[in-house]
Parts: structure tokens; C-alpha cells; sequence
């Protein structure tokens, strides 16, 4: 065997363990392409389309991700025997030099196990003498590791905060069918109703005043965190967004809708960008002793949470605001104007980037804690002082917490209320709305049959 405490070569392994591992890595390798083919096969089967796409989408990130991984494997040979000056390594360390024993210090030294591997890259590279690599081949590991961990935290993190969001929005599901039960039996009276719009709960709960706007950007602040949607909030929006581009047809199945356009854009967030790749390049290069670089970073998407968050229930609001500064009563069915102009730039798919890259940098902000954990231990210097490093891990989960019950089904509803809508999921329910304007012709003896059958069904999925 060749010496060294490097371990045996190829030429010293036996053979029955170099068969043995790559049986395993290749075992492994097909069973995961075997279960995500399962899974799309699963998709498709249950007509969740745009889950499928995400489902594509994370194949994507993987492959991605192996060609990554190739080229570190690849290039870490070569890449170990560039040289830079020794002068150079001394500036911009995530870890304080060691000058001395000092409190002040402590927690920022190189520990000693750094040092000697340090030694010993030095004594073992082909750098001529004031000159060190660039990089060493346990480092190149190191790095290799951290972009796996942060391609899989991602996807795993989306899947998991979305998944959330959409158990939430299960919820409403039985306001839906109570109201289209209602819409049903109040069929031959509910255009001769009127209505005081000050009495209605939606105004009532949203509306504050003329002068009230500082007031209402505050509530909308709480109501966020506390994630609150009421069934008065999705009837009066489910009716807007009906009338404005259902033709009127009340039956039409908001729910349904809601989940499919939510599930057609969970594919756009699960991908990591060049963009998002720079950041984690930049993140990296600032990581510098007594910076906190990741502590700071760890509040960008909780800010960004926070203020995405109240603005998409100010949206709310404000529909509520311009009926009621509008309208003293109403005939029939109150009813909300969507529009692009209740939105940031007048584009509501704003929301949908910053969700994007709250969910990312939450990611890289777990990704990187777990990484310094396991590799290098919870006192290691890279792991900053315990308070920073529970400050981030507290921070992480409020915002996984306020994003998965509140803001994910905040998005899903309130983005329906701009000028557009979504094609495909409009086409896809577009025999269930020619129904529900098939039911809408019938006598009324035929109406109150459909009542019946309607009310049956109801309670047999109750």
C-alpha cells in the first residue's frame, strides 16, 4: 500500500470493495431515478399538471447540481496546484488569526486541527517557496459538500413550506361549497336584494375610515402574522374575481381554481437562479471574522416576509376601502373591482419573486448553519458566537412558521385580485363553469332539485 496517511491507492484497495461501493452508489442512484419517475407517473395519474412541472423542474436543479459536482471532482487535481502569494491568504479569513489566549480572541482562533491541515497542504504542494495554493483539496470538498446541502435544503424547503401553504388553503374549501350551496338557493332573489354596505362583515372588519390609513397599514401588519383570512375575505373576493372574469356565474368553483394556479407557480420558486448563485458566491467572499455576514443575512427575508406580508393583506383592505368610500348600498352581490393597480408596479407576479427569494435565502441560511455544524462543529469559530448562531436558527423558523400558514395562502388568494388571470387554469375548469351557467337557466323547480343534490353532497363529504 502506498504510505501516507492518505489511506491505499486504487492499486492496494481489493477489488470486492471498489465492486462493493460503486454497486451501492449505483443502487442508490437508480432507486431515487426509480421513485422520482414513480412520482411524476403519480402526478400525472391525479391530473396535478403543474406539480409535474415542478417535479421536472427539481430534476433539473439535480442535474444542475451532478454537473457541479462533476467538475469539482474533475478540477480539484488541477485546481490544487495553482499558487498565489502567501501574503494573500493572511487578509479576509472567516477566522481571526491566533494571537493569543486572550477572552477577546478565544472564540475567533483558527483551531489547532486547521492549522496542521494548513501545514500540511503547504508541505505537500508543488508551490515554489513564498507561494501557497489557492485552494486546498479538502477545502474544494468542503465547498462540494455546501452546494449539495444548499441545492437540497432548498428544494426540500419549498416543497415543504408550499405543501403547508396548500393545507391551509384546503381549509377554505368548505366556505366555497357553503357558498355555492347559497348561491344556488338565493338564485331567483339575489340580484332584487339590497344590501347596506357598512353592515356587510367584509367592510365592516376592513374598513376603518377615510383617515384611517396609517391605522389600517398596522392591522394588515398584525393580520399577517396572525394569518388571518375570514370567510368574509374570500367570499367578497371570490364574488370580484367571478364577476370581473366568469361572466357572472357564482357557481364557478373559486376553490379549485385558487389551488391549481397556487400549484402552477410552486415550479417557478423551487429553481435556484444565477442570480441567487452570485449571492451565495458574494456571501461566501464576505464571510470574514467579526462581519456576521450570516446573521445579517438571516434577517433580509424576514424583512422581506414582513413587508410582502402586509402589503398583500393591504390589498384586501383597500378593495374594502373603495367600495366603501364608493357605495352607500348595493343590489344583489357586492362587488369588488380587481385590479394590477392595487399592486407594487402594477404587477402582482412581484409577489411571487420575492417569495422566491425569501424562501432561498431561508434556505441558504439553514444550508450554511447545517454545513458549519456538521463539518466543522458548533464551537468552531466558523459557527460565529451562540448568540448570533441562535439568533439565526430563531429567526429561520419564524420565518418557515409565518410563510407556510400565512403568507403562501395570503399569495395564493390576494394575487387573483389583479387585472389578469391565470389561462390555463381557467381553460382547465372552463367545462365546470359552462355548468354552472347550465344551472343557472333551469326553472326554478329545477334549481331547488340542484339545491338538494348539492346540500346531499355536501354532507356525505362532511
Amino acid at each position: 500500500m502506498a504510505g501516507g496517511g492518505g489511506g491505499p491507492t486504487f492499486e492496494g484497495t481489493p477489488s470486492w470493495v471498489i465492486g462493493g461501493v460503486v454497486f451501492v452508489i449505483i443502487a442508490v442512484s437508480l432507486a431515487i431515478e426509480k421513485l422520482l419517475h414513480y412520482l411524476g407517473k403519480m402526478l400525472l395519474r391525479k391530473e396535478k399538471i403543474p406539480l409535474y412541472h415542478a417535479l421536472n423542474k427539481v430534476k433539473e436543479e439535480l442535474m444542475i447540481l451532478g454537473f457541479i459536482s462533476l467538475l469539482l471532482t474533475f478540477f480539484q487535481d488541477e485546481i490544487d496546484k495553482w499558487c498565489i502569494p502567501e501574503k494573500l491568504t493572511e487578509r479576509w479569513l472567516p477566522c481571526a488569526k491566533d494571537k493569543g489566549d486572550t477572552a477577546s480572541t478565544a472564540n475567533y482562533q483558527i483551531p489547532a486541527g486547521g492549522r496542521r491541515l494548513l501545514a500540511e497542504d503547504v508541505a505537500n504542494s508543488t508551490c515554489p517557496a513564498g507561494k501557497v495554493p489557492i485552494v486546498s483539496i479538502g477545502v474544494l470538498h468542503d465547498l462540494h459538500y455546501l452546494i449539495f446541502i444548499l441545492a437540497i435544503v432548498h428544494v426540500l424547503n419549498c416543497m415543504l413550506i408550499v405543501l403547508l401553504g396548500e393545507i391551509k388553503i384546503s381549509l377554505w374549501r368548505k366556505w366555497e361549497d357553503a357558498i355555492r350551496i347559497q348561491n344556488i338557493a338565493d338564485h331567483n332573489d339575489q340580484n332584487d336584494r339590497v344590501i347596506d354596505v357598512r353592515s356587510l362583515s367584509f367592510i365592516k372588519n376592513r374598513f376603518g375610515g377615510v383617515d384611517a390609513k396609517k391605522r389600517h397599514y398596522v392591522i394588515s401588519f398584525f393580520k399577517h402574522l396572525a394569518g388571518v383570512i375570514t370567510k368574509a375575505d374570500y367570499k367578497a373576493m371570490r364574488t370580484g374575481f367571478i364577476l370581473t372574469h366568469c361572466n357572472g356565474n357564482l357557481r364557478f368553483n373559486f376553490h379549485k381554481y385558487i389551488v391549481y394556479a397556487y400549484e402552477a407557480d410552486f415550479h417557478k420558486i423551487v429553481s435556484i437562479s444565477w442570480i441567487m448563485w452570485l449571492f451565495v458566491v458574494i456571501s461566501l467572499t464576505l464571510n470574514v471574522a467579526g462581519w456576521h455576514v450570516y446573521f445579517a443575512i438571516s434577517f433580509i427575508p424576514f424583512i422581506l416576509l414582513i413587508v410582502l406580508g402586509t402589503k398583500l393583506q393591504q390589498v384586501i383592505t383597500e378593495l374594502a376601502i373603495y367600495i366603501a368610500q364608493r357605495h352607500t348600498v348595493v343590489f344583489g352581490e357586492l362587488r369588488i373591482q380587481p385590479s394590477d393597480d392595487y399592486f407594487w408596479c402594477n404587477k402582482p407576479k412581484i409577489a411571487l419573486l420575492l417569495i422566491h427569494y425569501i424562501l432561498f435565502l431561508n434556505s441558504f441560511g439553514s444550508a450554511i448553519y447545517f454545513w458549519t455544524l456538521f463539518k466543522f462543529g458548533p464551537k468552531s469559530c466558523v459557527m460565529d458566537k451562540p448568540i448570533y448562531a441562535t439568533s439565526r436558527i430563531i429567526i429561520m423558523v419564524v420565518v418557515q412558521t409565518i410563510c407556510s400558514y400565512s403568507t403562501l395562502p395570503l399569495y395564493a388568494i390576494v394575487t387573483q385580485m389583479g387585472s389578469s388571470y391565470n389561462k390555463d387554469a381557467m381553460e382547465r375548469f372552463g367545462n365546470e363553469l359552462n355548468r354552472a351557467g347550465a344551472i343557472a337557466d333551469r326553472t326554478p323547480e329545477e334549481a331547488d332539485a340542484a339545491v338538494s343534490v348539492e346540500m346531499s353532497n355536501h354532507q356525505e363529504r362532511h
